[in-house]
């Protein structure tokens, strides 16, 4: 029996603020075109697994979120596991479809990601990311991460919005500023470059093409970050089919691309200045080894950039470039579509939008699409090898939780 896995059936709605439609609808809309897409029936699904974050928050549907979402489409008796690991639950959700299939469980399984983050009661929103790292110690863990940015001076009129996870991500892009000198204009240009792409991308919450200089001049969150370099809130779902290389002859249709690797990783108690140690690249290099590839090899990659900052740092991580280089190969086109190694054709979360858990399967939707031929405008030329990084939650010195997959046509 092989242990090859394939992804036969994608699918994700268009990412936005949608009041009047419900999770339901919405997961609804993404199995349904994951469907399709693998030529598929829904007898043909083994297993389920369901990623959510927010809908204990929202709607107060904190238990068997799965079950209640999948039933009115007619999942029944199958297996369905409900997956939370803050915002890598969707390739948490992934990777676990995976294993039940190489453990011979089934043949054919669904990782689905959903949410509906938009409330007509912000406090509501507001109140779904106060649990993305340990409770128990806020106040420390404040205190700790912010002292990373110290000695890089923030400008006396520079505008800021209470808002303590883009406190934490600015402190760190200040620590990364006074570790290698990267700049505030450079991480402007990721968030530019993504912009750009998302103009191609007809499910990106925002369609809309802003220069460099427009991202400096718009409205400060925290310094050095504005408002076009930080990642909305969002509506959304995506799915994706996984099968055994056995079950493929049962899907004629399909367009199926190779599941190489998908490596999850928890954080550790490094040194921030132990760059060589951060889980993402650890990650990475372990995804790197069971797929039997490496940096080189990829031909596009879809990272988490919560911040433009943090396409940077992982651009890194993936190994694209040296340590504190993420910001130059960005201002010098590298990871532009048409550069050596185009990064979020999809427009990335700043873009493209964030509904946590259906984030880590759009970037799995993405680069199948880039990797059968089929992305439109913002197709990558000849795209072999496809890498997405996929972090959630806040521990210590860096996420909670990240997964590295990688794709092959």
């Amino acid at each position: 029996m092989s242990d090859d896995i394939y992804v036969i059936g994608v699918s994700m709605t268009r990412f936005g603020k949608f009041l009047d439609r419900s999770v339901k609808s919405l997961v609804a809309e993404a199995v349904t075109g994951a469907l399709a897409d693998a030529g598929a029936a829904l007898t043909d699904i083994g297993a389920a697994y369901y990623a959510n974050t927010t809908q204990g928050i929202i709607d107060g549907q904190l238990l068997v979120r799965g079950q209640v979402a999948l039933r009115p489409l007619g999942f029944a008796t199958i297996p369905i596991v409900n997956v939370e690991n803050a915002c890598a639950s969707g390739t948490t959700a992934l990777q676990q479809a995976m294993f039940a299939l190489k453990a011979g469980m089934s043949d054919v399984a669904i990782a689905v990601g959903v949410e509906k983050m938009y409330d007509a009661d912000k406090v509501k929103s507001n109140k779904v990311f106060e649990g993305g790292w340990d409770v128990a110690e806020v106040d420390d863990l404040m205190a700790r991460l912010m002292g990373i940015g110290d000695g890089v001076q923030v400008p006396a009129d520079a505008a800021a919005v209470p808002s303590p996870f883009m406190e934490l991500y600015a402190s760190l892009t200040r620590g990364h500023m006074k570790a290698f000198g990267t700049t505030q204009r450079q991480i402007a240009t990721v968030s530019a470059k993504n912009h750009h792409h998302s103009t191609m991308n007809p499910l990106s919450q925002y369609q809309n093409d802003i220069t460099v200089d427009e991202v400096l001049q718009a409205r400060g969150i925290q310094w050095p970050l504005t408002l076009p370099m930080c990642a909305p809130i969002s509506d959304g779902a995506s799915a994706v089919i996984l099968c055994r290389k056995e079950a493929l002859s049962r899907f004629p249709d399909a367009r199926p691309i190779r599941l190489l690797s998908c490596v999850l990783t928890s954080g550790s108690d490094r040194d921030w200045t132990n760059f060589e140690r951060h889980m993402c690249r650890i990650a990475a290099n372990q995804a790197y080894q069971q797929a039997g590839v490496g940096p080189n090899d990829m031909s596009v990659a879809e990272v988490h950039d919560a911040s433009a900052f943090a396409e940077i740092i992982q651009t890194e991580n993936l190994g694209f470039c040296e340590l504190g280089q993420g910001g130059w190969i960005a201002e010098r086109g590298e990871t532009s579509l048409g550069g050596r190694i185009p990064v979020n054709p999809s427009g990335g979360l700043e873009s493209k939008g964030h509904p946590i858990a259906a984030t880590g399967l759009a970037q799995i939707y993405e680069l199948t699409q880039q990797l059968r031929g089929t992305a439109g405008l913002r197709q990558v030329e000849g795209a072999r090898f496809g890498i997405a990084e996929n972090g959630g939650g806040f521990h210590g010195v860096e996420e909670a939780a990240a997964c590295v997959t990688i794709l092959a046509a």
